[in-house]
């Protein structure tokens, strides 16, 4: 399996300098060659490069491999277009998204990622050190920094490209490795149900409860100080806001990696496989109040469900996606579904047998049985083949 490590990059001034210079040039480029797609209609790889590749070398002195990324970057951004067009992610034909989106080339930030190969990029993982391109030259035994478990990865498994970016002021490289799967247990002892929620992130069939009573507190906090500073609009309050753009989704990524973990090895341990909700679209469907929109909006369950299936293929964990339909009010016990049995947000109370038990626990037990349903039925493991930031 494919996954995605970030190591951070350690230049003096004058390599962040080349650096700098670099990533405007290419992505200068790649603006150059959209507006050409954008006027003649051309979006494919090569017939791009025909249009457009000799000028975009010259004129921005790139390398030859550096010319062809910066047009297969644009291509694949308007192929990406194009498919969230016909997916309706942008809204209909004539909605103001999708004139916004369709009514003008699109456009890459100067310090946007710029990709690199084998030929533009080497690593020598001994010394912890890479040679880099750069428009005023390579840049040799330019030293970089990570996690000492990444680090060991990325010695033993780097494999195809790798992407340059620049943010808040630092300067990393993310690299593609290319994992050993562990063989998938063909035959599970049961499903430990994971029911995802706001009040509590995940709770498992197995008893254990991941609150998010400080989380979606911190989060409040920080939309609290956001909308203070954006009021105030001097420009430290814009230097604070700045500094503190990202850490909420930082938070919320740490803690969805030691939630999985936790999940995905105590199925490993007890050869147990993961049952999950199928949650697409539930933004779409949920009719909420503005307070609760703003609740739901900030929910990253489809983030905690990624890092779940790729760390369940890591582990060769099985893992069923099932409907989400009736699972907070059907019982465990005697899988009746009533609206009256769930009478508050925590308390489960069956109207039939009453079987009486925490809604979040018995919702997990519900799913943890449709998992194992829809294993027996002889459906394959959903575990998809990711790619991930790790």
């Amino acid at each position: 399996m494919k996954i995605v490590v970030r190591v951070k990059l350690l230049p003096t001034p004058e390599q962040a300098s080349a650096l700098h210079a670099t990533l405007h040039a290419c992505n200068a480029a790649a603006n150059e060659v959209s507006a050409v797609a954008f006027t003649t209609g051309t979006t494919n790889n090569r017939e791009l490069r025909t249009l457009t590749y000799t000028g975009i070398k010259q004129t921005w002195r790139l390398g030859a491999q550096a010319a062809q990324h910066c047009i297969k970057k644009t291509s694949d951004a308007y192929t990406a277009l194009k498919g969230n067009l016909k997916a309706g992610n942008l809204g209909r034909p004539g909605s103001r998204r999708h004139h916004q989106a369709t009514s003008k080339p699109i456009t890459f930030r100067a310090d946007a990622a710029q990709p690199y190969d084998d030929r533009m990029l080497s690593w020598q993982t001994p010394q912890r050190t890479v040679s880099i391109w750069t428009v005023t030259g390579r840049i040799k035994r330019l030293p970089y920094t990570g996690q000492d478990d990444q680090l060991r990865l990325l010695a033993q498994y780097r494999q195809g490209e790798s992407d340059l970016t620049h943010h808040n002021g630092s300067w990393y490289l993310l690299a593609t490795l290319d994992l050993p799967e562990a063989p998938e247990n063909p035959a599970p002892s049961g499903f430990i149900g994971v029911d995802l929620g706001i009040a509590n992130i995940a709770t498992t069939s197995t008893g254990n409860r991941h609150s998010g009573r400080r989380l979606n507190r911190t989060r409040e906090n920080d939309r609290t100080l956001r909308s203070r500073l954006q009021k105030k609009g001097t420009r430290s309050a814009k230097r604070r806001a700045k500094r503190h753009a990202g850490k909420e989704a930082r938070r919320t990524r740490d803690i969805n990696h030691k939630i999985s973990k936790h999940i995905v090895a105590e199925a490993q341990r007890t050869g147990r496989g993961i049952a999950l909700e199928d949650l697409s679209g539930i933004r779409e469907r949920a009719r909420l109040k503005k307070p609760q929109r703003v609740t739901i909006n900030s929910w990253a369950f489809g983030q905690l469900a990624a890092f779940i299936t790729y760390k369940a293929r890591r582990a060769g964990v099985p893992l069923v996606h099932v409907s989400p339909a009736y699972t907070s009010q059907e019982c465990s016990r005697c899988h009746h579904i009533d609206k009256r049995n769930r009478p508050s947000q925590a308390v489960f109370t069956c109207r039939n047998c009453g079987f009486v038990e925490h809604a979040d626990l018995n919702a997990s037990h519900v799913i943890g049985r449709r998992g194992w349903a829809t294993w027996v039925r002889g459906a394959e493991s959903q575990v998809p083949a990711l790619t991930l930031l790790a």
